[in-house]
Protein backbone atom coordinates (compact mmCIF):
# COMPACT_ATOMS: atom_id res chain seq x y z
CA UNK A 1 0.00 0.00 0.00
CA UNK A 2 2.72 2.48 1.00
CA UNK A 3 4.91 1.60 -1.98
CA UNK A 4 2.30 2.63 -4.53
CA UNK A 5 1.18 5.83 -2.76
CA UNK A 6 1.80 9.22 -4.27
CA UNK A 7 3.69 11.56 -1.96
CA UNK A 8 1.35 14.23 -0.59
CA UNK A 9 3.46 17.21 -1.66
CA UNK A 10 4.99 18.59 -4.83
CA UNK A 11 8.30 19.56 -3.29
CA UNK A 12 10.25 22.80 -3.58
CA UNK A 13 10.67 24.21 -7.07
CA UNK A 14 14.43 24.29 -7.60
CA UNK A 15 14.57 27.33 -9.85
CA UNK A 16 16.36 30.66 -9.86
CA UNK A 17 18.11 31.70 -6.66
CA UNK A 18 17.24 28.47 -4.84
CA UNK A 19 18.91 26.43 -7.59
CA UNK A 20 21.96 28.69 -7.40
CA UNK A 21 22.16 28.26 -3.59
CA UNK A 22 21.86 24.47 -3.93
CA UNK A 23 24.62 24.37 -6.55
CA UNK A 24 26.90 26.41 -4.26
CA UNK A 25 26.33 24.02 -1.36
CA UNK A 26 26.69 20.90 -3.53
CA UNK A 27 29.95 22.15 -5.03
CA UNK A 28 31.51 21.68 -1.58
CA UNK A 29 30.94 17.94 -2.06
CA UNK A 30 32.91 17.62 -5.32
CA UNK A 31 35.48 15.29 -3.72
CA UNK A 32 32.82 12.75 -2.75
CA UNK A 33 31.12 13.18 -6.13
CA UNK A 34 34.43 12.47 -7.88
CA UNK A 35 34.93 9.30 -5.84
CA UNK A 36 31.41 8.17 -6.67
CA UNK A 37 32.03 8.77 -10.38
CA UNK A 38 35.15 6.60 -10.24
CA UNK A 39 33.24 3.83 -8.44
CA UNK A 40 30.43 3.90 -11.01
CA UNK A 41 32.90 3.90 -13.91
CA UNK A 42 34.63 0.70 -12.75
CA UNK A 43 31.99 -1.58 -14.25
CA UNK A 44 31.01 0.51 -17.26
CA UNK A 45 31.80 -0.75 -20.77
CA UNK A 46 33.61 1.56 -23.15
CA UNK A 47 31.23 4.09 -24.71
CA UNK A 48 28.58 3.16 -22.14
CA UNK A 49 25.30 5.04 -22.20
CA UNK A 50 24.51 6.64 -18.85
CA UNK A 51 21.39 8.45 -17.66
CA UNK A 52 21.51 10.60 -14.54
CA UNK A 53 18.03 11.33 -13.21
CA UNK A 54 17.81 14.71 -11.46
CA UNK A 55 21.47 15.72 -11.96
CA UNK A 56 20.93 19.19 -10.52
CA UNK A 57 23.99 21.35 -11.35
CA UNK A 58 25.48 18.42 -13.29
CA UNK A 59 28.53 17.74 -11.13
CA UNK A 60 28.28 13.92 -11.19
CA UNK A 61 27.50 13.68 -14.91
CA UNK A 62 30.46 15.90 -15.75
CA UNK A 63 32.76 13.95 -13.40
CA UNK A 64 31.76 10.72 -15.18
CA UNK A 65 32.26 12.30 -18.60
CA UNK A 66 35.86 13.06 -17.68
CA UNK A 67 36.58 9.38 -16.96
CA UNK A 68 35.80 7.84 -20.33
CA UNK A 69 34.13 8.14 -23.74
CA UNK A 70 30.66 7.69 -22.26
CA UNK A 71 27.41 8.93 -23.78
CA UNK A 72 25.81 10.73 -20.84
CA UNK A 73 22.33 12.20 -20.58
CA UNK A 74 21.01 14.20 -17.62
CA UNK A 75 17.26 14.62 -17.05
CA UNK A 76 15.98 17.27 -14.63
CA UNK A 77 12.59 18.80 -13.84
CA UNK A 78 14.26 22.16 -13.16
CA UNK A 79 14.85 24.40 -16.18
CA UNK A 80 17.41 26.32 -14.11
CA UNK A 81 19.41 23.16 -13.47
CA UNK A 82 19.28 22.09 -17.13
CA UNK A 83 20.76 25.43 -18.16
CA UNK A 84 23.25 25.48 -15.27
CA UNK A 85 24.45 21.93 -15.91
CA UNK A 86 24.78 22.51 -19.67
CA UNK A 87 26.91 25.59 -19.06
CA UNK A 88 29.05 23.72 -16.52
CA UNK A 89 29.71 20.85 -18.97
CA UNK A 90 30.73 23.37 -21.62
CA UNK A 91 33.14 25.10 -19.23
CA UNK A 92 34.66 21.75 -18.30
CA UNK A 93 35.02 20.82 -22.01
CA UNK A 94 33.00 17.61 -21.84
CA UNK A 95 29.93 16.49 -23.76
CA UNK A 96 26.85 15.77 -21.65
CA UNK A 97 23.31 16.09 -23.01
CA UNK A 98 21.07 17.72 -20.38
CA UNK A 99 17.32 17.76 -21.02
CA UNK A 100 14.17 18.86 -19.21
CA UNK A 101 11.71 16.21 -18.04
CA UNK A 102 10.09 14.29 -15.19
CA UNK A 103 11.50 11.21 -13.47
CA UNK A 104 8.05 9.63 -13.49
CA UNK A 105 7.68 10.06 -17.26
CA UNK A 106 11.16 9.87 -18.78
CA UNK A 107 10.96 11.08 -22.41
CA UNK A 108 13.63 8.67 -23.65
CA UNK A 109 13.50 5.37 -25.47
CA UNK A 110 13.22 1.96 -23.86
CA UNK A 111 16.21 -0.30 -23.20
CA UNK A 112 18.89 2.26 -24.12
CA UNK A 113 21.11 2.85 -21.08
CA UNK A 114 23.88 0.77 -19.49
CA UNK A 115 23.51 2.65 -16.21
CA UNK A 116 20.89 4.87 -14.59
CA UNK A 117 21.97 6.81 -11.52
CA UNK A 118 20.06 9.14 -9.20
CA UNK A 119 21.85 10.91 -6.36
CA UNK A 120 20.29 12.95 -3.54
CA UNK A 121 16.96 13.47 -5.32
CA UNK A 122 14.78 10.36 -5.09
CA UNK A 123 13.17 11.41 -1.80
CA UNK A 124 11.71 14.45 -3.60
CA UNK A 125 9.90 12.52 -6.32
CA UNK A 126 6.11 12.80 -6.07
CA UNK A 127 5.61 9.43 -7.79
CA UNK A 128 8.48 7.24 -6.55
CA UNK A 129 7.15 3.92 -7.86
CA UNK A 130 6.61 5.37 -11.33
CA UNK A 131 10.14 6.78 -11.20
CA UNK A 132 11.61 3.34 -10.43
CA UNK A 133 9.57 1.75 -13.21
CA UNK A 134 10.74 4.39 -15.67
CA UNK A 135 14.37 3.73 -14.68
CA UNK A 136 13.73 0.05 -15.32
CA UNK A 137 12.15 0.77 -18.70
CA UNK A 138 15.03 2.81 -20.11
CA UNK A 139 17.70 0.38 -18.88
CA UNK A 140 19.17 -2.20 -21.22
CA UNK A 141 18.54 -5.79 -20.09
CA UNK A 142 21.45 -6.95 -17.96
CA UNK A 143 22.15 -3.42 -16.68
CA UNK A 144 21.68 -1.63 -13.37
CA UNK A 145 20.32 1.46 -11.67
CA UNK A 146 21.87 3.06 -8.59
CA UNK A 147 19.90 5.34 -6.27
CA UNK A 148 21.82 7.18 -3.55
CA UNK A 149 19.94 9.20 -0.97
CA UNK A 150 19.47 10.22 2.64
CA UNK A 151 18.22 7.73 5.24
CA UNK A 152 15.24 8.82 7.31
CA UNK A 153 16.84 7.38 10.45
CA UNK A 154 20.10 9.31 10.07
CA UNK A 155 20.86 10.78 13.50
CA UNK A 156 21.31 14.48 14.22
CA UNK A 157 24.95 13.85 15.16
CA UNK A 158 25.52 12.15 11.79
CA UNK A 159 23.92 15.09 9.97
CA UNK A 160 26.01 17.63 11.88
CA UNK A 161 29.21 15.68 11.20
CA UNK A 162 28.40 15.43 7.47
CA UNK A 163 27.60 19.14 7.07
CA UNK A 164 30.61 20.25 9.14
CA UNK A 165 33.01 18.39 6.87
CA UNK A 166 31.73 20.38 3.87
CA UNK A 167 33.60 23.44 5.12
CA UNK A 168 30.70 25.87 4.74
CA UNK A 169 30.57 29.34 6.27
CA UNK A 170 28.73 29.55 9.59
CA UNK A 171 25.42 30.84 8.20
CA UNK A 172 25.39 28.41 5.25
CA UNK A 173 26.28 25.55 7.59
CA UNK A 174 23.40 26.43 9.93
CA UNK A 175 20.93 26.79 7.04
CA UNK A 176 22.00 23.46 5.56
CA UNK A 177 21.54 21.67 8.89
CA UNK A 178 18.06 23.21 9.25
CA UNK A 179 17.12 22.06 5.73
CA UNK A 180 18.22 18.54 6.64
CA UNK A 181 16.30 18.58 9.92
CA UNK A 182 13.05 20.23 8.87
CA UNK A 183 12.75 19.25 5.19
CA UNK A 184 15.02 16.51 3.86
CA UNK A 185 14.70 14.03 6.73
CA UNK A 186 10.92 14.33 6.59
CA UNK A 187 10.95 13.36 2.90
CA UNK A 188 13.56 10.62 3.16
CA UNK A 189 12.86 6.88 3.22
CA UNK A 190 13.91 4.21 5.65
CA UNK A 191 15.77 1.16 4.34
CA UNK A 192 12.61 -0.93 4.77
CA UNK A 193 10.54 1.58 2.81
CA UNK A 194 13.03 1.52 -0.06
CA UNK A 195 13.03 -2.28 -0.01
CA UNK A 196 9.23 -2.16 -0.24
CA UNK A 197 9.29 0.28 -3.16
CA UNK A 198 11.85 -1.80 -5.05
CA UNK A 199 9.87 -4.99 -4.46
CA UNK A 200 6.72 -3.35 -5.83
CA UNK A 201 8.55 -2.00 -8.87
CA UNK A 202 9.49 -3.74 -12.11
CA UNK A 203 12.93 -4.38 -10.60
CA UNK A 204 11.27 -6.72 -8.03
CA UNK A 205 14.20 -6.60 -5.63
CA UNK A 206 17.16 -4.50 -4.48
CA UNK A 207 20.47 -4.54 -2.67
CA UNK A 208 20.80 -1.74 -0.13
CA UNK A 209 24.04 -0.57 1.46
CA UNK A 210 23.94 1.87 4.37
CA UNK A 211 26.44 4.73 4.67
CA UNK A 212 26.94 7.41 7.36
CA UNK A 213 23.88 9.55 6.54
CA UNK A 214 22.35 7.72 3.60
CA UNK A 215 22.03 4.55 1.62
CA UNK A 216 22.89 3.19 -1.81
CA UNK A 217 20.13 1.21 -3.49
CA UNK A 218 21.32 -1.10 -6.26
CA UNK A 219 18.71 -2.33 -8.73
CA UNK A 220 19.22 -4.81 -11.56
CA UNK A 221 17.35 -5.51 -14.79
CA UNK A 222 17.89 -9.18 -15.75
CA UNK A 223 19.26 -9.94 -19.21
CA UNK A 224 16.79 -11.18 -21.81
CA UNK A 225 17.38 -14.21 -24.03
CA UNK A 226 19.22 -12.18 -26.69
CA UNK A 227 21.58 -10.66 -24.14
CA UNK A 228 22.25 -14.10 -22.66
CA UNK A 229 23.18 -15.51 -26.08
CA UNK A 230 25.56 -12.63 -26.73
CA UNK A 231 27.22 -13.05 -23.32
CA UNK A 232 27.62 -16.75 -23.94
CA UNK A 233 29.43 -16.11 -27.21
CA UNK A 234 26.66 -16.59 -29.76
CA UNK A 235 28.28 -16.18 -33.19
CA UNK A 236 25.27 -14.75 -34.99
CA UNK A 237 25.64 -11.29 -36.44
CA UNK A 238 24.05 -8.68 -34.12
CA UNK A 239 21.80 -7.45 -36.93
CA UNK A 240 20.40 -10.97 -37.35
CA UNK A 241 19.28 -10.80 -33.75
CA UNK A 242 17.45 -7.57 -34.46
CA UNK A 243 19.83 -5.31 -32.56
CA UNK A 244 20.79 -1.77 -33.42
CA UNK A 245 24.36 -1.58 -32.15
CA UNK A 246 25.23 1.79 -33.67
CA UNK A 247 22.72 4.08 -31.95
CA UNK A 248 24.27 7.17 -30.50
CA UNK A 249 22.56 9.82 -28.43
CA UNK A 250 19.37 8.75 -26.70
CA UNK A 251 16.29 9.52 -28.78
CA UNK A 252 13.50 11.57 -27.28
CA UNK A 253 10.16 9.82 -27.18
CA UNK A 254 7.49 12.07 -28.68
Amino acid sequence: MYASARKPYRGISMEGRLATWYAKITRKDLGEIGRLAQELAKDLPRAARVLEVAPGPGFLSVALAKLGPYQITGLDISQSFVQMASEYAKRESVKVHFIHGSASDIPLEEGFFDLVVCRAAFKNFAEPLKALNEMHRVLKPGSRAVVIDLRKDASWDEIVSYVDQLGLRRMSSWMTKMVFKHTLLKRAYTVKQMESLAAASDFKSSEIIRNPVGMEIRLYKPPNATEERLREGDKHEPEKLGLDMERGEARLVT
